[in-house]
């Protein structure tokens, strides 16, 4: 986008310098002059500034300069009221139409604005179900529409809005497509594409401007427990000036950290969200723009409507659940253009939080099923039952936000309407264009005819719309009685194109049609699934900026498609010591925290410091991507536990590397280099996600890059890991003379273990780092040595994990995925695991390997109920089991039999061949794991190449031995 022009005539606007001083400015903001120049030149515009950038004054000062009022959409009550109460100081007739309004004031400002007296007139999105308004509206001359918060039009936006989406007709049928600005802080290309096409925009200017925010610090802090947090989070806010805001995922949380952080901080402390009345969430909103709490704990209810600027930091307790909704959250910090402090207390576990909203937010089919087929079954009409109370009714597990979505796909497939709160309105509707409905009634029904009349009167051009009127106006204008007046219109709906819904207090369902199946309604479940998806999409960009090794607001921007996206210089990867950001950062300085990051690394010998990095990142090699941080640390300390033992992990080489250290400082280390992109972790199984090497974290663990300085652990720990590898000899730690680059996934392996992750990228480990980073290396010390045991073992985890037989493999897996059934059908009906099916009787269903209910009811173990609840299910889940092994007889290359010591025909052992040399292995290392000839490995991989397995050409190059 083109830079501040110069000042300059433009047409219908005069020169817009001249207005600035009615709002007490001197000059534009960056990017403010090119969005007025587009608005005088008659264009619709889609402005995108941040929060605290002037969107505002884009269309404001346009209003003053033409005839005729601005019509403003704004979401919020008291954000209409501080715009109009700031314009009205500075003598701009600016005024708001609200459900806070008398009739008389109602009216009167309708009369203004049709005599043109008024320039600005606030509204909120639920005034377009207003009638009177509707009507009133046309005798006014609009000369600008402007839609703030139009992310609020998107279903793809962080906050869609239903009474948003009426904007667009509302604009075409009321204003004739008026001149339109919409505008917003966050919005991805897709929401922007988004509330162009839903707001009928004719060729809009699209404006994406400053969403750099300079003034404000970025950082996040790793965390493994809410009591860490807590510690934390009562420091910073004892030890920071000013006020801030404290964003937490749930009420429940908002209440917790609202009891004892005034305590703990020594300082007054709100809470505030939507399980609150209104009195209270006014109270505690109003204490806080005062200036009489110092911090305030909230829901993402909290903020959009408030406009104080002097927030010297936001910290999110919980991660948000988009970088959408952060941005906007954070941004909140820092208006007054002061340098402020924007944290992150990133936990991996807080994601299922947000996974829970996301799939309560997106109904299964069969939920959507049960809603209808409950609706379908009650005889009101309106039917004035709560989310909840039929959520109650059909007992399902979904949460009433998941009730709500059904009832809106219902309503899409064209066989329900969902009403507003209409106060014991009754709604009439006429879906109809032809001028009057009286031709379709016969002359003689003088009552039907009367009411009919008086119902055409009160819709009025509202064709096509639900009109909510009164029984009594209606009575009045029809000149009939209320029980007259009740027959007629039961008569009436008789007519196709006219629809009558009698009075209700709340919000109601009005059924148009119960005739239809479930199966042909017109419901898109795969858009459902596509937008599930995308809201997982949203939040795994979340986890990417909490993890990113780079400046943390490039990552901000580019998932904005901000083109000017550059590294910020401030946030705590690019400024890890905060000294740029200066004291008045809203950030704890390092003098005043006893734990910040950047306190004394560089106090720490940078030789041992990265002789202990490379133990951690050895043993996570070691591991092959499948265990967690917690089980890879007890490795490291040299556990005594018998999960170790049965997975062979106190058999490695790394193993007790770290026994001078506690298994939870081996786990910091390990989230301090999750923070600085030299591990990561890959979800493998749902709430499980196991620990991999980075290609940067390869780097360093073979000594061709150095500690970058973003790993920064507190200067304790850094001493304690220093200190743990002391005795370790610098020959200990030695690069390898080769490296070979990873390869790609597999496309889909035959039958790989589901506890190996085969899908992950494993290190490539050639590398003779003699405390692990060479799994398989063939033995350099005598026979009976620690160090050939130990080497020996690393040759043992492999077979272990690999060399298998499929059999065992297959019964493995199968066990494996029925035991994830368990776990989700205990969860789902709220019992014990053995209460659904033992664990014996899952061993004996993998090995049996039933393929019919019938095969299953033979099964030791299985019972009647339990084939009645569950045998197809589980039936299903052998059948799927069976489909996804590899086909027994797969020969070696050109139809020898394999010469190893597997028999021939076992199954899929080119397989296992391709998968230890992708992993790193060598093929001499491959030869003595599998105790394979040289040239059967060689035709393993041939085999591999062909059947789509990636394999490296330099693999098969030189001696059929070589590597």
């Amino acid at each position: 986008m083109a830079d501040v022009k110069v000042a300059h005539q433009v047409p219908g606007t005069g020169n817009p310098e001249s207005l600035l001083d009615r709002f007490g400015l001197q000059s534009f903001r960056p990017g403010q002059r090119d969005v007025i120049d587009a608005v005088a030149d008659g264009r619709d515009c889609l402005c995108i500034m941040p929060t605290g950038g002037g969107k505002s004054l884009c269309y404001q000062l346009p209003a003053l300069s033409r005839e005729g009022t601005t019509i403003v959409v704004s979401p919020l009550i008291a954000l209409m009221k501080d715009q109009v109460d700031a314009l009205q100081a500075r003598g701009i007739d600016a005024r708001l139409l609200n459900s806070s309004l008398t009739m008389a004031e109602h009216d009167a400002t309708i009369e203004a604005m049709a005599s043109g007296q008024v320039k600005l007139v606030y509204i909120a999105p639920e005034r377009l179900r207003n009638g009177r308004f509707l009507e009133a509206i046309r005798r006014v001359k609009v000369s600008l529409l402007a839609i703030d918060e139009a992310h609020c039009v998107s279903e793809w936006g962080h906050d869609f809005r239903p009474d948003y989406a009426r904007l667009g007709a509302f604009r075409q049928r009321y204003l004739n497509n008026v001149q339109t600005i919409a505008l917003t802080a966050t919005a991805t290309p897709t929401v922007r594409d988004d509330i162009c096409g839903l707001l009928n925009l004719d060729q809009p200017s699209v404006f994406v401007t400053g969403f750099a925010r300079t003034n404000l610090r970025f950082t996040v802090d790793h965390f493994q427990s809410d009591s860490s947090k807590d510690e934390r989070l009562a420091q910073h806010v004892a030890q920071t000036d000013g006020t801030g805001i404290i964003y937490a995922a749930t009420r429940k949380r908002c209440e917790a950290i609202g009891d004892w952080l005034p305590d703990r901080s020594g300082k007054r402390v709100g809470v505030y969200h939507a399980g609150l009345d209104p009195a209270q969430r006014h109270q505690v909103q109003e204490a806080f723009m005062s200036g009489k709490l110092a911090a305030i704990v909230a829901t993402n209810a909290f903020g959009m409507g408030i406009d104080k600027s002097d927030i010297r930091y936001v910290i999110h307790y919980n991660m948000p659940g988009s970088l959408e909704a952060y941005y906007q959250e954070a941004g909140r910090a820092g208006r007054d253009g002061k340098m402020s402090g924007c944290r992150l207390m990133f936990s991996y576990q807080d994601r299922y939080i947000q996974e829970f909203f996301i799939e309560n937010r997106y109904p299964s089919r069969e939920t959507v099923q049960k809603v209808y087929q409950y609706l379908c079954s009650l005889d009101d009409d309106p039917i004035e039952l709560t989310l909840d109370q039929v959520r109650q009714a059909i007992d399902v597990k979904d949460s009433a936000e998941a009730i709500g979505t059904a009832e809106t796909l219902l309503a899409k497939a064209g066989v329900l309407r969902r009403l507003d709160s209409s106060s014991n309105h009754a709604v009439v509707r006429i879906d109809d264009e032809t001028p009057t409905l009286l031709d379709y009634l016969p002359r003689e029904a003088k009552l039907r005819r009367k009411v009919m009349t008086a119902i055409e009167k009160v819709v009025g051009r509202r064709r096509g719309e639900d009109v909510y009127v009164r029984p009594s106006r209606l009575a009045e204008l029809a000149g009939v009685d209320r029980e007259q007046l009740s027959r007629t219109l039961r008569e009436l709906q008789k007519l196709r194109s006219f629809d009558y819904v009698p009075p209700f207090r709340g919000r109601a369902i009005h059924f148009t049609r119960r005739d239809v199946r479930f199966d042909d309604l017109a419901i898109d479940f795969d858009e459902l699934q596509r937008r599930k998806d995308a809201e997982y999409q949203k939040l795994d960009a979340v986890i990417d900026f909490a993890r990113t090794s780079g400046c943390r607001q490039r990552v901000v921007l580019r998932y904005f498609g901000d083109p000017n996206a550059n590294d910020c210089g401030l946030c705590d990867r690019c400024d890890p010591t905060g000294q740029r950001s200066g004291a008045d950062a809203g950030v704890v300085s390092a003098a005043k925290m006893t734990a910040t990051p950047s306190s004394g690394v560089s106090k720490i010998d940078p030789v041992l410091l990265q002789r202990g990095v490379q133990v951690v990142l050895s043993g996570v090699t070691r591991t092959h991507g499948r265990f967690g941080k917690t089980l890879v640390a007890q490795m490291l300390c040299g556990s005594k536990s018998k999960k170790l033992q049965q997975w062979k992990l106190n058999r490695l080489s790394t193993y007790g590397l770290l026994d001078k250290l506690r298994q939870t400082e081996v786990v910091q280390v390990m989230d301090e280099l999750i923070a600085a992109g030299l591990l990561k972790q890959v979800e493998v199984d749902q709430r499980r996600p196991t620990v991999h090497l980075t290609d940067d974290g390869r780097d360093v663990m073979h000594a061709k890059a150095s500690v970058p300085e973003s790993f920064q652990p507190a200067y304790p720990l850094a001493r304690k890991l220093a200190a743990a590898v002391r005795s370790l000899e610098k020959a200990d730690v030695t690069a390898a003379a080769k490296t070979e680059p990873d390869a790609p996934p597999p496309p889909k392996p035959p039958n790989p273990p589901e506890t190996s992750n085969p899908g992950s990228t494993p290190p490539a480990s050639e590398t003779t780092l003699r405390i692990d980073t060479n799994p398989g290396r063939a033995p350099e010390a005598p026979a009976g040595t620690p160090a050939a045991g130990k080497q020996s073992a690393e040759a043992d985890l492999v077979a272990s994990s690999v060399a298998i037989s499929p059999d065992e493999q297959l019964r493995s897996d199968l066990e494996e995925r029925l035991k994830r059934f368990r776990r989700k059908r205990a969860a789902a009906m709220a019992v014990p695991a053995h209460q659904i099916v033992s664990a014996a009787t899952l061993q004996r269903i993998a090995r049996r390997q039933p393929q019919t209910t019938t095969q299953l009811e033979s099964v030791e173990g299985v019972s009647a109920e339990l084939i009645e609840s569950a045998g197809h299910d589980l039936v299903q889940i052998v059948l799927d089991c069976l489909a996804d092994a590899p086909q027994a007889g797969d020969l070696a290359v050109g139809g020898q039999d394999d010469d190893s010591s597997e028999p021939s025909g076992t199954a899929a052992a080119y397989y296992w061949t391709w998968k230890l040399r992708r992993d790193g292995y060598t093929c001499s290392q491959i030869q003595e794991i599998r105790g394979l000839s040289a040239d059967v490995v060689r035709g393993h991989l041939i085999r591999a190449d062909g059947e789509g397995y990636p394999v490296d050409p330099q693999w098969l190059s030189g001696q059929p031995s070589g590597d």
